[in-house]
């Protein structure tokens, strides 16, 4: 078994150990070391599993490890991959639930996390670090660039692109052929008609824009 270690002792990290104890009941892969964590104290106990070390620790290591990284904020998790990646001695495989159902036509890149109950069609095109959580569905023809968080119930319909380090709230819905520009927030519950071409955060139904911090009042004035 290739030896595996866990990025982020939180709640998601934890959710991601039972997946890959999910994995090994069906058939053994990974000998789950522990967890990385930079907020953590080396040798804490966390569901079952011990915190390991830091980022810094994980860095000095020369043995061979797969790596997970179950950390939800998009850009720090680019952050940590991009760091991670010019260490020689790391890999970042896919981790699939068995739960999930996928056809022969979904094509995946590395470090992606799919959870349990997802459903992914056909002819789509997943990126590096992804993160589809709990009973995503994805339709036919998606593209997903890297470092996107999908969460729990979200539901992409078919064609849709969806640009680097997006995050998609809580059962959102985005219907077909839609295009999502990098760096964008969905609030929980959006439904996305149009196209979004702008970064940002966008909530409601359907969505809308939310108003910049910063932005002058009398800009606001109709």
């Amino acid at each position: 078994m290739s030896k595996l270690v866990i990025i982020g002792a939180g709640g998601f990290g934890r959710e991601v150990a039972w997946l890959v104890e999910r994995v090994n009941q069906i058939e053994p892969k990974y000998d789950l070391a522990g967890f990385v964590d930079d907020g953590k104290t080396p040798g804490e106990v966390i569901g079952g599993y011990p915190v390991l070390g830091s980022t810094e620790w994980l860095l000095s290591q020369e043995e061979k490890l797969c790596v997970v990284i179950a950390v939800g904020n998009a850009m720090t998790r680019k952050r940590l991959a991009q760091l991670l990646q010019e260490k020689e001695e790391l890999s970042f495989p896919n981790l699939i639930d068995p739960s999930v159902r996928m056809s022969k036509r979904v094509r995946l890149g590395k470090g992606n996390i799919i959870t349990a109950g997802t459903t992914m069609t056909v002819d789509i095109l997943l990126g590096d670090f992804n993160i589809l959580n709990l009973h995503t569905t994805v339709g036919h023809d998606v593209r997903i660039e890297s470092y996107v968080t999908v969460y729990p119930g979200a539901n992409i319909s078919g064609a849709v692109h969806i640009g680097e380090c997006c995050e998609l709230g809580t059962g959102c819905q985005i219907i077909q052929g839609i295009s999502i520009a990098k760096q964008v927030v969905l609030g929980a519950g959006a439904v996305v008609t149009k196209q979004i071409a702008e970064s940002g955060t966008y909530v409601g139904v359907p969505v809308h824009q939310v108003e910049k911090e910063g932005k002058n009042q009398d800009e606001k004035q109709p």
